[in-house]
């Protein structure tokens, strides 16, 4: 196991920590999170202990000083046994070592991980790279200390942002980032070459809104991480942002600040019933836009960008607050609407039909709890749960801290619904019968509680582990873990999960599926190193506070 274990975690000692930094003020160039204990609760006491760490009550100081955000994870290295009283879980060492086989070099350097390494099966694009199914990968790395992984991942899907992208005779957006891409080696001419995927050959012929989103957040995680600002002030990277930025940030006809977007252009990518506004892809936008004004060079094309990102954030999180919000309070609210209302004072904005809600939602709402709906439009509200939005929300503080809280809530009062016996439900509930035939055109892949219908998705599992960090609840992600640990690998490492409380293996999940495998490992070096979760959370903008409150009218 120890010979398993030093293959899988590499020695980084020659990697230049935050403190050996002498060119940069770090603490103000990055937002490294403030840990505002009474406010958000976070590493308190309770959680400390936990977390099974030996700390001095009131240790928190001592934590952080412990635990560098630039450092290793030590799952049994020499550097960890010391400050850590307890034995890895066996899994991590397997985890680990199958991560490493998923890696893609081009040109003898590693570029990313395939989606899945499930020889059984037909390849199909399991075999490609994809960006967000990359970004536990990449973290998982970058808190191993190995950030070289993740730059060269940043610069080659950089690189394909530039190309042409047309498909049949239409062009495509200049900033779209491909959805996945493939090296093909030539054993012959010993020659490396690349496909990339911008939606002319996925399902649907969709092109993925999320992936520009993902490769900013991770771009930001990347800085955290090391410290290393040079990548992300590159001309290349600067131009890559504005191009991406350029195209959800464009005016139009939409008289809302969330973005408008198609079914299947997010990890949900098939058809779902999701087209409008989802909360996935607002969420991520939201996080995409705060990490992009940590990032952007305040030179003359980035100032301006700064200046619509602001305005744009102020609109956005008025909106998803007020409007994609649902508690016990406001669901009651919603019940006695009237419609047919007109002009500024209407407070049923949408026009929302109270008949519309569905029975399941009176019995699902707690009156502790809450969570961000999946959608709004005209006459139109989704009052499914789904998990990657609401967790999201959280660790960009797109949702309140009192809102956070609520989610939390929710989580543990309905955790058979939303967790069951595998971490964790992509959304909730499954769509059936007659619903399922009209939403999803009758997919056979996407039948009741399977795949994107209900399904288990292990790889959320350090989304639920970064929210619950963030929270001040690790207790909850600790049980969640144990669930995973106890099926994970005998499993084989699949995609997903079926069924209502998730027992059984998808229908047509694939087995050694990479962010299954990531997932699980960023999910426990964030409860090995709690400061972790600075790579991928940002604190609230106090600024946007003013903003955030109900009215008679609306004035984005």
């Amino acid at each position: 196991m120890d010979g398993i274990r030093e293959m899988g975690l590499r020695n980084v000692a020659s990697q230049c920590s935050i403190s050996e930094s002498d060119d940069y003020d770090l603490s103000k160039l990055l937002d490294k999170p403030k840990l505002n204990i009474k406010r958000e609760k976070s590493f308190d006491e309770r959680s400390l202990s936990e977390l099974s760490i030996g700390l001095s009550r009131g240790g928190l100081e001592v934590y952080e000083t412990m635990y560098s955000p630039g450092g290793r994870s030590g799952f049994g290295t020499p550097a960890s046994s010391a400050r850590n009283s307890f034995e890895p879980h066996p899994m991590v060492a397997e985890a680990w070592d199958a991560l490493r086989r998923s890696l893609v070099s081009f040109r003898g350097q590693p570029v990313g991980t395939v989606a899945a390494q499930d020889h059984s099966e037909e390849a199909l694009n399991y075999d490609q790279v994809f960006v967000r199914d990359f970004v536990p990968s990449a973290l998982a790395f970058l808190m191993n200390g190995e950030p070289d992984i993740v730059k060269n991942f940043l610069l080659k899907t950089l690189h394909l942002q530039g190309w042409e992208k047309r498909i049949d005779r239409f062009k495509l957006g200049e900033g779209v980032m491909p959805a996945s891409f493939k090296v093909l080696h030539d054993p012959i001419r010993q020659t490396d070459s690349v496909v990339a995927d911008f939606g002319e050959s996925a399902i649907g012929r969709v092109a993925p809104v999320d992936s520009g989103f993902w490769w900013i957040i991770l771009l930001r995680a990347y800085t955290k991480s090391t410290g290393d600002l040079s990548l992300a002030e590159t001309p290349d990277c600067q131009k890559g942002m504005r191009l991406i930025l350029s195209l959800c940030l464009s005016e139009g006809f939409d008289t809302f600040p969330t973005l408008l977007c198609a079914d299947g252009c997010s990890m949900i990518d098939r058809r779902m019933g999701i087209y409008g506004y989802p909360i996935e892809i607002q969420s991520l936008f939201f996080m995409a836009l705060r990490c992009a004004l940590t990032l952007l060079k305040h030179d003359t094309e980035g100032k301006e960008f700064v200046e619509r990102i602001t305005k744009r954030l102020h609109a956005l999180s008025y909106h998803m607050r007020s409007y994609f919000w649902l508690d016990f309070q406001q669901l009651n609210d919603i019940y006695r609407y009237k419609t047919e209302e007109y002009s500024h004072t209407a407070v049923n904005k949408f026009n929302v039909i109270p008949d519309s809600i569905p029975e399941w939602v009176f019995d699902f709402m707690p009156n502790r709890g809450g969570y961000f709906i999946g959608n709004v439009s005209p006459a139109r509200m989704d009052f499914r749960w789904f998990a990657l939005g609401n967790l999201v929300a959280i660790l960009c503080s797109l949702a309140t801290p009192e809102q956070s809280m609520a989610i939390m809530d929710l989580l543990e009062s309905r955790w058979e619904e939303l967790v069951g016996e595998m971490p964790q439900k992509i959304c909730y509930p499954a769509i059936e019968s007659h619903d399922w035939r009209i939403t999803t055109g009758c997919d056979p892949k996407n039948t009741r509680w399977s795949y994107h219908n209900g399904g288990s998705w292990p790889v959320l599992l350090w989304l639920l582990t970064a929210a619950c960090i963030k929270t001040g609840r690790p207790q909850i992600a600790r049980r969640a873990i144990d669930l995973a640990e106890s099926r994970l690998l005998k499993d084989s490492w699949p995609e997903y999960y079926d069924g209502k409380n998730g027992r059984y293996i998808g229908k047509q999940a694939r087995k050694f599926q990479t962010w299954s495998i990531a997932g699980y490992l960023v999910a426990k070096m964030l409860l090995e190193d709690p400061s972790h979760v600075g790579m991928i959370s940002l604190e609230e903008d106090k600024q946007m506070k003013p903003l955030i409150k109900r009215s008679s009218s609306w004035t984005c």
